[in-house]
């Protein structure tokens, strides 16, 4: 499934066009939504968009894994991830997408 990636630039011109800011403060609005999201998640804050995600810094522990090509046990550290967990909502939306773009593709069989 191969398609477009949404930047930085497309967000800021979807901005300009859809609330009238400039372009420039277009830009500057997407980057500072950004870098605040950035640095709570920094601050291990959780961060919750309504009807889109919650994002997360999870810890993880100490475990054994295996090098896939020697089959080797190996620890692997504990870290830090952050995690994604989409709304339902936003799951709906795409389960909706995904079913009607199905539904347009059906192709139709030929009367005999």
């Amino acid at each position: 499934m191969a398609g477009k990636t949404v930047t930085r630039a497309d967000l800021a011109e979807s901005v300009f066009r859809k609330v009238g800011l400039s372009r420039t403060e277009s830009a500057e609005l997407v980057e500072t939504v950004i870098d605040e999201i950035c640095n709570a998640i920094v601050r291990g804050e959780v961060v919750k968009l309504s009807s889109f995600a919650t994002f997360q810094v999870r810890a993880k522990n100490e475990r054994i894994g295996r090098n896939p090509k020697t089959g080797e046990e190996v620890p692997i550290s504990p870290r830090k991830v952050m995690t994604f967990k989409a709304s339902n909502v936003l799951k709906s939306r795409i389960l909706k997408a995904h079913t009607s773009r199905k539904a347009k593709q059906k192709p139709v069989s030929p009367v005999a």
